[in-house]
């Protein structure tokens, strides 16, 4: 992977490969030292995150091939829009975050403490 790290300090991890994830499809919510990515936060969908997402605009479930999307489903993991995360948290239906595998800057969005809430496997 990178030098980049986690909202824990440590090594950022993948954090999906299917569906391929990451603003750059790599599998990771990782930055590569580009400006303006904000696709860092790594969630596992859950069927009320999903619906609240279409309703909020922002269709995750419908495929769209001609992104390399094929639509999420319940259980996948994704590289959310930090903005798109604290929205939903906010409204109270946030997904839960895979800390290992959520880059370190949405700590500028966001405190550890409402990631840990969420946290789907904390160490």
């Amino acid at each position: 992977m990178s030098q980049e790290k986690n909202v824990l300090g440590g090594e950022l991890m993948a954090c999906s490969y299917s569906p391929l994830t990451g603003y750059f499809r790599d599998g990771s919510c990782a930055t590569h030292g580009a400006d303006g990515v904000a696709h860092l936060v790594c969630i596992k969908a859950t069927q009320g995150f999903l619906d609240y997402s279409v309703a909020q605009g922002n269709d995750l479930v419908t495929p769209r091939p001609e992104m390399r999307f094929r639509g999420l489903q319940v259980g996948d993991r994704w590289c959310l829009h930090v903005l798109r995360w604290v929205e939903a948290w906010r409204a109270g239906s946030a997904p839960q975050v895979v800390l290992e595998a959520t880059h370190e800057s949405v700590l500028e969005y966001v405190p550890l403490a409402a990631l840990k809430q969420r946290a789907l496997d904390l160490h």
